[in-house]
């Protein structure tokens, strides 16, 4: 009885890999209806820039490796200040 699971398990997993494929490639075929041009990449913020180019440094995180959003925001608010 093994045998025949492990066979059975087999031809399920080669028909579903078949499957797969040939819904991927259709998908690739037809292209996306919904879209009809490439999406832009929307322009960041000042904060949201200040936020990625600090976002690693020491002074920014908490112990648990969690950002200190708030020591963030006073901080870009002192520099947009000058």
């Amino acid at each position: 009885m093994g045998h025949f699971a492990d066979t059975l398990r087999k031809e399920f997993q080669l028909g579903y890999d078949e499957g797969y494929d040939d819904g991927l490639k259709a998908r690739l075929e037809r292209g996306n209806p919904h879209r009809s041009k490439p999406k832009k990449k929307r322009k960041l913020s000042a904060k949201n820039k200040f936020v990625k180019a600090n976002s690693r440094k020491k002074e920014f995180r908490y112990r648990d490796g969690k950002l200190n959003l708030k020591k963030m925001g006073v901080a870009f608010r002192r520099k947009k200040r000058r």
